[in-house]
């Protein structure tokens, strides 16, 4: 009876292990909601921080869905000879350049604070200078 009783724990744990590796994270997607353009930081949390981690390290909570895992934002100086590249930055928030998150993972901010501005250019520009000054100051030493 013990060894039955066992082997039905043992298959039970197995059938759980099994459907719990079959599924796989998804990442809900939700309109972002408008954060003051102000806080670099603010914008950074609500907008990068399910990611990028609210460490900049590219361990969010979303990470573990995406095909290719977020970079590192607090290395970007390191791995560019010591130099944050700050026009990189802003055109990849801006959604002119695609990084190794693929073509669609990574969400178009530029476009998102087009809309949020509803059609300001000036804000969206206040938007990605003071996102790119907050990644910027995560920067390692």
């Amino acid at each position: 009876m013990l060894i039955r009783s066992m082997s039905v724990l043992v298959g039970l744990m197995l059938c759980l292990a099994a459907s719990g590796e079959l599924q796989q994270k998804q990442i809900k997607h939700i309109p972002a909601r408008s954060i003051s353009p102000v806080s670099g930081r603010q914008m950074y949390t609500a907008y990068c921080a399910v990611c990028h981690g609210t460490n900049a390290k590219g361990n969010g909570t979303a990470a573990e869905a995406l095909k290719v895992p977020p970079p590192d934002l607090t290395a970007l100086a390191r791995t560019n000879g010591g130099k944050y590249p700050s026009d990189h930055v802003r055109t990849v928030i801006e959604g002119d350049v695609r990084l190794a998150h693929g073509p669609k993972e990574m969400p178009v901010w530029g476009d998102v604070f087009w809309r949020m501005s509803q059609g300001h250019s000036s804000e969206v520009q206040f938007r990605v200078s003071n996102l790119n000054e907050y990644i910027e100051s995560l920067q390692a030493k």
